[in-house]
């Protein structure tokens, strides 16, 4: 059996949107794998997760930006010169410039000679997490380092990449698994049977989203006094929607009473904010910014509806199959969601969740009245949801499948 440590090249770390990435590397590490974490960027986030201080793996940063550190950068690029793979790697370099003319496709290469001239001792392997700016960096130090790579893929950085370029990663690594039905049908295409492309839900670590064993109240929002409590967790970016879901509660019969929470923090929180107010219900919501794991989990329990009305963006921007939905889901908590990307992989409309046409608040409002009036039909949904996670969604899955195609290739290298 080959070496079992893998250096992980992630975009930064840790960060609170990113549950699923560290659920994962704690997964391996418990498999038997030695990680070493190597990110693009400093955690920008204020909390961690719990699951962040289980990891053990060390954490080491390459240079943001080559000019805040242009030293390490030079000696990176004078101890690589030597390298064959160097030499190798500088033509494929060239080629991405002229297709994409940027100072990003230099400061990936230039984090690359940091990374392959900083190599940790004793590691035999390389896997980036997103096939985009990770992927890039990744690409690049394996031609110098001469050192195998593969890759994780997952939605924004899968539907925001050029195609001729997401066809070249996919010609050097030796496999990628991605985590939508979509986004495998995509990848696979652009393969061409040049490399592997493998679907893998993240799925969900069950241990630490224990059932909910309570009650909830058959509230109906007839009772100002028990409003029905909808709740969303997720930044406040484009893809998520939140304008819709905005739009759709302000469309709700005034005979219904109803409050609204949102978790997460990001660029558009002030603009949404603006427009509750324009809207004329502010008064219902409640902004509560980031959250650890644990606290949003207690939000999931106490909550009567979860909601993300999801799109894609003009620039083709998507979430995957969010881990929201997936941990919400697990919670026995009615989730009403668009019918986009990896979402109706785990909701059928009607059966476990309401789903609906992207970019329709009158849609939207309307799945969530039904929902408010009928408390027996959220139960019903609810419980569906759950049972599916619980048989179809266990991250011991994937963690399974990434350890056997780990394992695949060192067997046969050995």
């Amino acid at each position: 059996m080959q070496n079992r440590k893998i250096v992980v090249v992630l975009k930064g770390y840790p960060r609170l949107s990113e549950t699923f990435i560290a659920q994962e590397l704690l997964g391996l590490e418990r498999a038997g794998f030695e990680l070493v974490l190597v990110a693009l960027r400093r955690p920008t986030d204020k909390k961690r997760h719990p699951v962040h201080d289980e990891i053990r793996a060390p954490v080491h940063y390459l240079p943001e930006y080559l000019r805040e550190e242009p030293w390490r950068v030079m000696r990176a690029i004078s101890t690589c010169l030597s390298r064959p793979g160097f030499w190798r790697a500088l033509p494929v370099v060239f080629a991405d410039f002229r297709r994409d003319r940027t100072r990003n496709r230099i400061r990936r290469f230039g984090q690359a000679a940091v990374l392959a001239a900083e190599w940790p001792e004793g590691a035999g392997w390389l896997h980036a997490h997103f096939i985009h700016t990770p992927a890039s960096v990744a690409a690049y130090a394996s031609l110098i380092s001469d050192i195998p790579w593969t890759c994780s893929a997952h939605a924004k950085d899968i539907w925001t990449s050029p195609d001729w370029e997401l066809a070249g990663k996919l010609a050097r690594t030796r496999w990628t698994v991605t985590c939508t039905h979509t986004g495998f049908d995509h990848l696979h295409a652009l393969a061409a049977g040049k490399s592997a492309v493998h679907l893998s839900y993240h799925g969900l670590d069950l241990a630490r989203f224990a059932p909910f064993t309570g009650q909830r109240p058959a509230r109906d929002g007839s009772d100002a006094n028990a409003p029905v409590t909808i709740l969303s967790v997720g930044r406040a970016v484009e893809k998520k929607g939140f304008d819709i879901l905005l739009k759709a509660l302000s469309l709700l019969p005034a005979d219904i009473h109803w409050q609204f929470e949102h978790i997460g923090d990001g660029g558009e929180l002030n603009k949404l904010q603006l427009l509750a107010r324009h809207l004329g219900i502010s008064e219902k919501l409640i902004w509560r910014g980031a959250l650890d794991q644990n606290d949003v989990l207690a939000r999931y329990r106490e909550a009567d509806i979860f909601a993300l009305p999801c799109r894609i963006t003009a620039d083709g921007d998507r979430d995957g199959l969010p881990n929201v939905l997936v941990e919400a889901s697990s919670q026995n908590l009615v989730c009403i969601s668009t019918n986009i990307s990896g979402v109706p992989e785990l909701l059928i409309d009607g059966e476990n969740g309401f789903v609906v046409p992207p970019e329709d608040p009158q849609a939207f409002a309307e799945a969530l009245e039904t929902a408010i009036r009928d408390p027996d039909l959220r139960k019903r949904l609810g419980v569906a949801a759950e049972h599916r996670v619980r048989t179809e969604f266990d991250h011991h899955a994937s963690i399974h499948q990434l350890k056997h195609l780990f394992e695949q290739e060192w067997q046969a290298a050995s």
